[in-house]
């Protein structure tokens, strides 16, 4: 490390950039002989001692672990290519300035890992400071945090002590400078740097070192040696053990604080430590637990209105003028219905639908209307205030001036090794490699391909399960449409109830098990792809995943709301599928209750089964992997290895966290017409997901590394997609799926009774057929003494000279139903756009704050650089004052000259 020479042969192998390998170089002539001493008899100046398993410092107990690499003795081919890579790798990163030691697998419990631990002293760490641009304190902020209102105290179980919601004072900050120490608020240089900051530091060091060349091509970057396995895992140590606080010499234990007031089920109504989070795991991770926690306040409000709207069907239920006729004797029980199938159905009693017509009120009702249009408002709020979440949120957290970080743009390693072609790249000179396109083309046709198949797959699951319930339908109307549905009988459980409760159990099930086998296939085929970046990688399986799971989830909710019941025909030509099975009708009041017992069963177990998976896959493992490493009890289980033996939360882990929150937005906003009580049940899972989450995060996976991120990225250009879509998904839920526009045009148009105005609606929206004219293959096999059947439609009665046919009254409620649809979408989008017009995305004080910050910044920037200067020049400050005026005004005089 004391030779500069090292880095210049680094230099010209292209392995590092030019901007670090300028920093590395004027810090290695800064080193101490003691340091380069300590680095070429590092093995010879320490024994193995005894230490305390807690410990997470060399065994000197002075550096911390920053970071830690695994490996096992591979007897195996490739054995003596992995230890040639590993030995160059690890002799690189001595050169980059980092401190190694070593753990032999002896001492390991399992007698067969060797670890070895990372260290960045402090000249690494204030270099790639600066090359990172990492910002750190150099004032405390004179800005006061906001005060809480008046209703903050009524929230006062909620909130969390301020010492775990703000650990640490705002601080005017500025981009690190190795040539400003002094201007930095340096109280001790082991704790300056905070762990996240230094694990990051290190995971770009680690992912930049080169480890060889081969194939005549370089090789660097601890990607491709973890996929090549000749490490085993790389990853940053907890701070200590989450069920018990740490003990000097160890910081304070960040992760215990975090188990303590955040992970724990108990505190199921508090706030989350949102800077602490940040702290700990890094923005990008910070700012999903923000994303998931807003939203879940935000759907506490449209929970509440749900719950109202729910309970006015519930108090209106015993007076809803249409289920009072359906159960009427006299009324629904003297109307003979059609038969639901060929041959094996029988005609059947409406009044024997009473129950099911009352449970369908609760969602089917005047408030249904109203709820649509306020969920419409509400995802429009939603995003709005989330935008300014995201601002408030990149100034509280040092984002405003963030770009995308660099290793989110570094090559993949499978991209390296599958290119044959280099070319020069425009903005760095350097030769990197190249993928021609036409050798992606045929890969991307694959890939459309495969998608397409899944998607295909996918409608074809649903028709199958459409022919199950087809096939069904005539089995439950065997045995509870005999000669009892003739009789004055009011069920619940209507063939229509159980087919769609059995098919709805079934389809869920379906959804599940493809979705198990396309998360693999899909992972596979971006791989295939051969996406040249990480960025590229995760929008590309981004799209796919999505796209999938939007068909796979909502494809059965579509059928129901918006295909089911509306193509059957009428008696005596019905509609068949495969010219085999007779079309589904919907229950005579509308296929609204079927809906909403298709999104319950799938949105309900989607949740159960998402969280039971998250909670009990990684204890599992976890348990299961520790209990084949402790194979030897006597051996210090340590630190690394305890966190070895903990799950890898993977580069993949947000994002099916947020894929998941994404699909459950779908299910709340674009058939929440259908259900009011789905933000009700989105709240409840998010409370539990949010626990469940920091526990996993805190207890069962190893600490991620820390990574920035100024928005929650491509996802939120998918929900504002699907809050435009559930605007229309909702208006046609209303119009064509609820029974709504049907009874408002009977209300204003049809109804003749001036005091009971929806009297004799059940009897006006059901046409007469003529049994008589059924085909022989449909008629029911057992003859009965009715000349006439009742089905749900607007057609001319069988004396009608226009027999069968459409009536006016069918043409007056398509009209209305178009129009309200018109109407609603209108009204939803005038207001949508308003509110986005009127909210700011940038909240005024936060503006403020940022002009202030910027201001105080460039001040303190001057006072300091003027500072300097006058040491430099040994002047006082009037003639200092006196040599800026002139500078100033030479340089006033130029630019006007210009």
């Amino acid at each position: 490390m004391g030779d500069p020479n090292l880095l210049e042969v680094l230099a010209e192998e292209g392995k590092i950039a030019h901007k670090d390998i300028d920093y590395s170089f004027q810090m290695s002539e800064s080193l101490s002989s003691r340091e380069t001493s300590f680095l070429i008899n590092e093995e010879t100046m320490f024994q193995r001692n005894q230490q305390s398993k807690d410990s997470i410092f060399f065994r000197d107990g002075i550096r911390q672990i920053d970071f830690v690499l695994s490996y096992v003795d591979d007897i195996k081919k490739d054995s003596e290519l992995k230890a040639e890579r590993r030995k160059e790798f690890e002799k690189n990163l001595r050169k980059t300035g980092l401190e190694l030691e070593i753990e032999d697998k002896r001492d390991s419990e399992d007698g067969r890992t060797y670890f070895v631990k990372i260290h960045a002293p402090w000249e690494v760490l204030v270099t790639y400071a600066e090359v990172l641009g990492i910002k750190m304190p150099i004032k405390e902020s004179d800005i006061p945090r906001p005060k809480h209102t008046p209703i903050s105290y009524v929230l006062g179980p909620v909130r969390l002590p301020q010492n775990v919601k703000y650990p640490h004072p705002e601080y005017f900050t500025a981009q690190f400078s190795r040539h400003r120490q002094e201007l930095f608020l340096i109280e001790d240089q082991a704790t300056f740097f905070p762990s996240s900051s230094r694990n990051r530091i290190v995971y770009y060091i680690l992912s930049r070192c080169p480890f060889g060349i081969e194939d005549g091509k370089k090789r660097f970057g601890i990607e491709r040696l973890l996929t090549s396995n000749t490490y085993s895992s790389a990853y940053p140590l907890h701070d200590g053990q989450y069920w018990k606080p740490s003990e000097p010499p160890n910081p304070a234990n960040e992760r215990y604080i975090l188990r303590k007031n955040w992970a724990r089920f108990s505190y199921f109504y508090k706030e989350q430590p949102l800077d602490l989070i940040k702290n700990y795991y890094g923005e990008k991770i910070g700012i999903y637990f923000v994303f998931l926690g807003y939203y879940t306040e935000m759907l506490f409000f449209a929970a509440i209105v749900g719950l109202a709207c729910f309970i006015y069907g519930l108090l209106s239920m015993e007076h809803n003028a249409c289920s009072i006729e359906i159960c009427d004797p006299e009324i629904g029980g003297q109307m003979i219905m059609c038969p639901l199938c060929d041959q094996v159905c029988d005609y059947w009693r409406l009044n024997s639908t009473c129950l099911a017509s009352k449970f369908s009120h609760l969602f089917d009702n005047e408030s249904t209307v109203f709820f649509a249009i306020f969920m419409g408002i509400w995802v429009t709020l939603f995003l709005e205030f989330w935008k300014q979440r995201q601002a408030r949120l990149e100034y509280e957290w040092d984002l405003v001036d963030f770009e995308e970080e660099q290793q989110q743009l570094q090559l993949r390693p499978e991209f390296e090794a599958m290119c044959k072609h280099r070319k020069l790249n425009a903005v760095t000179k350097e030769m990197e490699p190249y993928m021609p396109l036409y050798t992606r083309i045929p890969w991307y046709f694959f890939s459309g391909a495969t998608v397409t198949l899944w998607m295909s797959l996918v409608v074809t699951s649903m028709v199958a399960v459409i022919v199950y319930r087809l096939s069904v339908f005539a089995t439950f109307a065997s045995f509870m449409e005999s000669d009892a549905s003739l009789k004055q009988v009011k069920s619940f459980l209507t063939p229509q109830i159980a087919t769609s409760l059995t098919g709805s159990c079934l389809n869920f099930i379906v959804i599940l098990i493809l979705n198990f086998f396309y998360e693999r296939i899909s992972a596979w085929i971006t791989k295939m792809e051969i996406p040249r970046t990480y960025q590229e990688y995760e929008s590309s399986l981004t799209l796919k995943m999505f796209l999938f799971q939007f068909v796979n989830f909502y494809s059965a909710c579509f059928y129901v709301a918006f295909f089911k019941g509306k193509f059957v025909g009428y008696p005596g030509r019905y509609t068949y599928l495969f010219n085999e099975w007779r079309g589904e009708e919907c229950d005579p009041g509308g296929c609204l209750i079927e809906l909403t017992t298709q999104l319950t069963i799938i949105m309900t177990g989607k949740q159960i089964f998402g969280n039971v998976k998250e909670a009990i896959y990684p204890l599992a493992l976890n348990w299961w992997r520790r209990r084949k490493a402790r194979t030897n009890s006597e051996k210090l289980y340590s630190r690394w290895e305890q966190d070895h033996d903990l799950e890898s939360f993977g580069p993949l882990g947000l994002f099916y966290e947020y894929l998941e929150t994404v699909i459950q937005f779908g299910f709340v906003t674009l058939f929440v017409a259908s259900f009011p009580l789905a933000p009700l049940l989105a709240l409840i899972n998010n409370i539990v997901e949010i626990r469940v989450d920091a526990w996993k995060l805190t207890t069962q996976y190893r600490r991620t590394v820390a990574s920035k991120a100024h928005s929650i990225g491509v996802w939120q250009d998918i929900l504002y997609g699907m809050a435009v879509l559930s605007v229309a998904t909702n208006a046609f839920i209303v119009a064509f799926t609820s029974d709504i526009i049907p009874r408002l045009v009977y209300y204003y148009a049809y109804s003749t009774n001036a005091t009971q105005p929806m009297r004799g609606y059940v009897n006006n929206s059901l046409s007469v057929f003529l049994i008589a004219d059924f085909p022989n293959h449909t008629a029911p096999s057992e003859t009965r003494d009715f000349i006439t059947c009742r089905y749900r439609d607007y057609r001319h009665p069988p004396d009608d000279e226009n027999k069968y046919f459409h009536n006016m009254q069918f043409w007056h409620v398509l009209a209305a139903k178009m129009t309200f649809i018109i109407v609603m979408e209108h009204v939803v989008f005038l207001v949508k756009f308003l509110l986005a017009w009127m909210i700011p995305d940038v909240p005024k004080d936060v503006v403020e704050r940022i002009k202030r910050e910027k201001l105080m910044t460039i001040k303190i920037l001057h006072d300091f650089e003027l500072n300097k200067l006058k040491e430099n020049l040994g002047i006082n400050s009037d003639e200092l004052a006196k040599h800026v005026m002139i500078e100033e005004n030479k340089a006033q005089l130029a630019k006007s000259t210009i």
